[in-house]
């Protein structure tokens, strides 16, 4: 997929943390799931210590599809066994993410 340079900078931006807002249909979802996707790829944290917070239950729940499905593609052609581990921990890890609404974040703490 070819990013904007603004959907680029919302992917890349590291050591803060990052509010991705824009209008419905404009790649948020995409764009935070590569955002993610990049970040337990590159070992530097595990799925489960992002907060991602959406309004809808259907955003929330089309994020964690997405990301599963990242992470099984991945598997699918992944050679190396370091990131096959990675990924195989990913995909566990996920089931206690923090990706939901803001209204189920908030209730659960």
């Amino acid at each position: 997929m070819a990013w904007t340079d603004e959907q680029e900078l919302a992917i890349n931006t590291e050591d803060k943390n990052l509010l991705v807002a824009a209008a419905a249909g404009s790649g948020k979802t995409a764009v935070l799931v590569e955002r993610i996707i990049r970040k337990i790829l590159e070992g530097n944290v595990n799925v489960d210590e992002i907060l991602a917070l959406t309004f809808t239950h259907a955003a929330a729940d089309e994020m964690l599809e997405r990301i599963e499905n990242a992470i099984s593609n991945k598997l699918e052609t992944e050679t190396d066994e370091n990131t096959i581990a990675v990924l195989e921990r990913q995909k566990i890890l996920l089931s206690g993410a923090n990706i939901s609404t803001l209204h189920s974040f908030c209730q659960r703490i």
